[in-house]
This record gives C-alpha cells, structure tokens and sequence, in this order.
C-alpha cells in the first residue's frame, strides 16, 4: 500500500520547503563562489547539522555556529566568531580570496576566519558533514585533504569521533574551551585536555591551573572517574602512537540511537547531554565535582579529603597541618607535613638507594583517588611495595592491573575517599621503629 499525506502533514511540509528555498540550501558545502548571508544555513548531508546565523534568547548579538538541525530546542555545538559577535544581522559567511573560510559584517570587516596559509585560491570548499565537523578542503573531495577542521577548533562541546588530546613533539593541544556564560560563548577560564604526564589523564583547567583530574588511563577507564567507567567501556578510548609522541581521546558509542554529546559548562563542569524525545528536551548529568574532594589540591599536599566527614579534610597519619590556624578556619590548602623524617640511607654495600626497611613502613588508604603524577613500571603487583624500597624518593605506590605499578615521589596531592573503584595507595610514613611494626601490622591486615 503507498504512503499517504494527511491534508494536515501537507501545508507542514509546504512551509518547512519554503522556509529552506528562503534561509537555506540543500547543499552540505560552500564553494568559493558561494556564500550564506544572514539568515541563511547549509545543512549536513543527513540533516543532523547544520552550519548558520543565530542568536540566544537574552541577546541581539549574532553568530555562526554548527547547531543540531533535527531538535526543538537550540542546541549549539561549535561557534565560530565566538569572541567577536556581529552587532546585526548584516554578517556573511564566505570563502575569501584567499581560500580561507571567513565571517565579515555590512563594513567587510572579518571578524573570524580559518586563517590557514599558502592556500590555492579559488579551489578550496567548507564542507558540513553528519559528524558536526565542518572541514575547509582543496576541492569538492569529500574531505580527503583537508586543510582545516572545527574538530581540530573545538569550542565548549565535545563530540563523537573528536580527537581531544596533545602532540609532545610540537606542543600543539586540541581542547576544549568553556564558554564565558549561557548566552555567552566567548573564551571561559576553563579548558579541558588529555595531558600524557607519565601516564594520560584528562585534566581541567581554570585558567591553567590544575582544577580537576580525572586520574590515570587503565586501558579501559580513568580510574578515578567512577561514574563514567561504564560509558567508556561502550565507547570512550584513549590512543597514543607508537613512539608516545601524540595522544588523544575520542568516542563513538555503539548504539546508533543514542543522542549524547559531551559539553565543558562555563563553571567548570563536564556534563552529559543525551536527548530525551519524550520529554522534548535534553537531560543533563554532571559526571565530576560532585563534592568539595574533586577539586584538586582542595586538602593540600598529604591531605585526605572525606566528603562524608565534618571537616572533609584531614591529615594522613604521621603528618600535621602546615598551617594550623587556616586549617581552623576551613582552608586546607596549605596541607600537612610530616611530622618524624624517613630513616631513609644509601645502603653502601650495592650503591643503590635503601629506604631504612626496618624502620619505616606503608600505611594502607583503601579506596583512594590516585594522587597526581605518578611514574609507572611495568613490574607486576607483589614487586611493587620492594621497588619503592629501594628509592628513598619514592613516597607511596599503588598497582592496577591495566597500568602497573604506579609510584609517587614529592608531596602527595588530591587523596580522596570518593573513588571506590580506585586502586589503593600506600602512603609511605615513618615513626619509631617499634610502633610503625606494630601499626602497619594491623592496618594491613584490615
């Protein structure tokens, strides 16, 4: 049997026809003798996205962004002019003469532009595909050589198939940028990157401090990022080349039907947004700083932070607050210090470093975030605790089976007691002889 239109379906897709002829094109793509004028779109090949001229709700300013084309409620994903919004509605969106993407106002000033050098004139193309990814490339070959990508740009959204992540050789980052409010996508303090340190992890930045981590890659899942392992074993995945020169993050979920992407919020947040079609709108879900622990450096170096304890920090054992009188007004940052030095010498009969091991010894933390910037080896478990010995800089270690031994030297920041399924940390303490052999003896048998 054919398909039918009802009489009241008809006038609908009249006017959605209409609407196209008169702010939009069928084309994915922008030619060098093409342009969109305000308000005019192009729209991705399979009507996920499409690359246009908005405005919020609380503002006459205007953009060009990438928006998802197939739901209600405006959803923008990348901004182009994002730290110079055109003033009216006079804004173009055009190949220049030099083959670089550009927006320019009614006075032909450009206020944004792909900025690429040594482009052939006349030959390049923008192109939106189904991804969200618009790509500036040398002809009409679907991307093949591309000369530049919003994926490589991104702005506060990160989505599937983007590379987030770092070359060690150039330095060069792909990150993504906070915007500054709701109805303001101009540069926020905060970025969120893949940092290779020893080991990769994402880390969050407000203004380049150090504001979240997300603990160690274990192969599968940041080990302290509990309430997304199960998402990033459906899709999430972390790359490094075979040299360890450039890493990246990146994801594509098996589930076709899902709608979800990621976004960095303008206070610091990474939040889940997956689409909900009955309720018509998008259901958010605020995946770290669920407490004060998840700040980094919130309890100082060798502070432990409890989020179910009044105060939520406290020192480990064998150390005291730095700063007794900020620690009484509830400012940990200054954290503790050990309060006996390690008996740690060089042992002079095989020239390596000895740790004292009659005289100092581990205390157990179970369910302990991993502390920031561990040095891994690739020794299995039952070696670790000897290895660590025989480093008098070697303050604590912890073994996961993806990653290895994980060993820290220096101060220990950010230990926190709300990762359950992190590996544990054995801090190293040292007191008396005779009371750290009695102490450690019962708290490893817990």
């Amino acid at each position: 049997m054919g398909k039918t239109i009802s009489s009241c379906l008809l006038p609908a897709l009249i006017s959605c026809f209409y609407l196209q002829l008169q702010f939009g094109t069928a084309s994915d793509t922008i030619r060098a003798s093409e342009s969109i004028k305000d308000p005019e779109f192009i729209i991705s090949q399979g009507g996920v996205f499409r690359l246009g001229f908005f405005s919020f709700a609380n503002s006459t300013n205007r953009y060009v962004g990438i928006l998802y084309n197939q739901i209600p409620v405006q959803t923008v994903v990348w901004v182009a002019n994002r730290n110079r919004a055109l003033k009216d509605s006079s804004g173009v969106l055009t190949i220049s003469d030099d083959g670089n993407l550009v927006v320019s106002n009614g006075k032909a000033e450009i206020l944004w532009s792909t900025n690429v050098t040594n482009l052939v004139p006349n030959a390049t193309t923008a192109q939106l595909l189904d991804s969200g990814n618009l790509v500036l490339n040398n002809g009409d070959n679907g991307g093949s050589s591309s000369l530049w990508e919003s994926f490589q740009h991104p702005s506060n959204a990160f989505l599937q198939t983007m590379k987030i992540g770092v070359d060690v050789k150039t330095g060069r980052k792909v990150h993504t940028r906070s915007w500054k409010g709701p109805d303001d996508p101009s540069d926020g303090n905060f970025t969120d990157c893949l940092e290779p340190f020893n080991i990769p992890e994402g880390v969050i930045r407000n203004n380049n401090q150090i504001y979240f981590r997300t603990g160690p890659w274990n192969g599968h899942f940041y080990i302290g990022l509990i309430e997304m392992n199960t998402v990033y074993l459906d899709g999430f995945y972390v790359v490094a080349d075979d040299e360890g020169k450039s890493y990246y993050e990146t994801y594509e979920y098996s589930n076709k039907s899902m709608l979800i992407y990621y976004e960095l919020d303008y206070e610091g947040r990474f939040v889940e947004r997956k689409w909900d079609a009955g309720k018509g709108d998008w259901i958010n879900r605020y995946l770290i700083l669920q407490n004060d622990c998840d700040f980094y450096g919130k309890c100082g170096a060798f502070g432990i932070c409890d989020p179910k304890k009044q105060p939520i920090c406290r020192c480990s054992k064998g150390f005291k607050p730095r700063n007794a009188e900020e620690w009484r007004r509830g400012n940990w940052s200054s954290g503790c210090f050990r309060t006996t030095p390690l008996q740690c010498q060089r042992d002079n009969n095989n020239g390596s470093g000895g740790a004292g091991q009659s005289d100092d010894g581990f205390l157990k933390l179970k369910t302990m975030k991993a502390p920031a910037f561990p040095d891994r080896s690739s020794i299995i478990n039952g070696e670790c605790k000897d290895q660590c010995m025989k480093n008098c800089s070697c303050v604590a270690y912890a073994y996961d089976a993806g990653i290895g031994c994980m060993f820290w030297s220096g101060d220990l920041i950010l230990m926190s007691r709300n990762s359950p399924l992190a590996e544990s940390i054995f801090t190293f303490v040292c007191h008396l002889r005779n009371w750290i052999q009695g102490l450690g003896l019962l708290l490893l048998q817990q």
